[in-house]
C-alpha cells in the first residue's frame, strides 16, 4: 500500500507549542488586605510576597491537576491514558501526536462499524472524512474531504486502523488536494514563493 511520493514528515502543517510547566504563577497582593500600619514594613512586605507566592503556586497546581482529568489539556498524565489503552508510552513524541493516538482509540472501541472508523479518522484530520465500503472488492476508502494534503502523523492512524479494522478487509486512503483552478488567483510572483507542498494544499 502506498501514500504518494512524499513522506509523512514532510507534510506536517502542524507543531506542538506545549510545555511541561503548567503555566506562570499570578501571586495576590496580600498586603491590601493588612492594616494600614503593616505598609512600609520591609519584613511583612517580604513574608506577604511569598505567601502570595506560594498561594499562586497552589492554584496553579490544582488547575494543572485538573488539566490532567481531560485528553485535550493533559501533558504528564498522557502516559496513564496510554497504558489503560494498551498504547505504546513514547515521551519523544509530541503532546499532540500522542493525543490523537488516545483519542481515536478512545472512539475506536467497540463494534467495528464505518461509522466508527470515520470517528477515528478524523481524530487525526482534525476535519470531515468519509468512508466508502466497497464490498465486492473486500475493502473500504478513506477519504479526507476537508484536509487537504496528508494530516499529520500517518503512522499512528495507520496503526489504529489496523487494530479495529476486520483481518480481511483491505482499505486506502484518499487525499485532497488544491484544484489548479484555485491556484490561477495568484499571481507569479506570489506562486514563486511557495513550495510545491505549500501549493498543493493552498486555499
Amino acid at each position: 500500500m502506498s501514500y504518494g511520493n512524499s513522506l509523512f514528515s514532510e507534510l506536517l502543517y502542524s507543531a506542538d507549542e506545549d510545555s511541561n510547566y503548567p503555566g506562570e504563577v499570578e501571586a495576590p497582593d496580600l498586603m491590601q488586605y493588612l492594616p494600614d500600619y503593616y505598609k512600609d514594613v520591609r519584613e511583612m512586605e517580604k513574608l506577604q510576597e511569598t505567601i502570595g507566592l506560594e498561594i499562586g503556586g497552589l492554584k496553579v497546581g490544582t488547575i494543572d491537576v485538573l488539566d490532567q482529568a481531560f485528553v485535550e489539556t493533559a501533558t504528564v498524565s498522557l502516559g496513564r491514558w496510554e497504558a489503560e489503552l494498551g498504547l505504546n508510552i513514547d515521551s519523544s513524541k509530541s503532546y499532540a501526536t500522542r493525543r490523537e493516538m488516545i483519542k481515536a482509540k478512545l472512539r475506536g472501541n467497540g463494534t467495528t462499524t464505518p461509522e466508527m472508523i470515520q470517528r477515528t479518522a478524523s481524530a487525526f484530520s482534525g476535519g470531515v472524512v468519509e468512508v466508502k465500503e466497497v464490498p465486492d472488492e473486500y475493502r473500504f476508502e478513506i477519504h479526507f474531504v476537508s484536509t487537504l494534503g496528508i494530516p499529520p502523523n500517518m503512522a499512528g492512524l495507520i496503526q489504529i486502523i489496523e487494530e479495529i479494522k476486520p483481518a480481511h478487509l483491505a482499505y486506502e486512503f484518499v487525499f485532497s488536494y488544491t484544484w489548479w483552478d484555485s491556484v490561477k488567483a495568484l499571481t507569479w510572483e506570489s506562486a514563486h514563493s511557495k513550495t510545491w507542498n505549500e501549493l498543493r494544499t493552498y486555499r
